[in-house]
């Protein structure tokens, strides 16, 4: 039995993370606790060991570069790197190490390392199915405004005929990633939660649709 309890370890990194300043607005402790959240869900409908979920959600962030920096694919591994030196001082399993980094490194969308176990795979999804939803809609926005974005583009609000400009537009971001994400999901709980939140998305696009057009 590892020498912390869960419980003990988490309050240990809450300390630890409210003493770091988030790489952006969307990627706050508000976000961190939502995915503990869903990865508490998702580990136990999927079976998985929350020795290795729980640390690696509440960490999963914890050397995130801003969303618009060249070198935003590497911030998964810079977080699994510092997630688990931090874990070695608090004398969390060393054997759990080499999972919980994976998990963490195996997280972003942008790194693109697949998932090979199914704690990285919860994970994963705990994390995407915060984009989603109304939380999800919320997020893209204060992002969008952080960017200096404009919330859609007048002339094709909904990208019927063009590409998804997501550096421009808010909106774009919905059809550029955030709509695509269900299908990315790796376990058949995230999966189904991320269609409830999709449909929750579009919804809001036909209501938008109503108001702008």
């Amino acid at each position: 039995a590892p020498e912390v309890t869960l419980t003990e370890l988490e309050h240990q990194i809450q300390s630890f993370l409210e003493g770091r300043l988030p790489a952006d607005a969307a990627h706050d402790l508000d976000h961190i606790r939502r995915v503990v959240k869903n990865c508490r869900y998702l580990t136990e409908i999927e079976s998985a060991n929350s020795q290795i979920t729980i640390p690696a959600a509440w960490l999963h962030d914890c050397g995130t570069l801003p969303t618009d920096s060249p070198d935003r694919a590497r911030s998964s591994q810079i977080a699994a790197a510092a997630a688990t030196e931090f874990l070695a001082q608090i004398a969390w399993p060393e054997a759990l190490m080499p999972e919980i980094y994976h998990a963490i490194e195996a997280h972003s969308f942008s790194a693109g390392i697949v998932a090979r176990s199914v704690e990285a795979r919860v994970v994963q999804d705990a994390d995407r199915l915060d984009a989603l939803g109304a939380v999800g809609i919320a997020r893209c926005a204060r992002t969008g405004a952080s960017l200096g974005s404009a919330l859609y583009r007048a002339e094709d609000p909904f990208c019927e005929a063009r590409d998804p400009d997501d550096r421009a537009y808010v909106i774009d971001h919905f059809y550029a990633k955030l709509l695509k994400l269900p299908d990315t999901m790796q376990t058949e709980a995230g999966r189904a939660e991320a269609h409830r939140r999709a449909a929750v998305m579009r919804d809001y696009l036909e209501q938008l649709r109503t108001e702008i057009l």
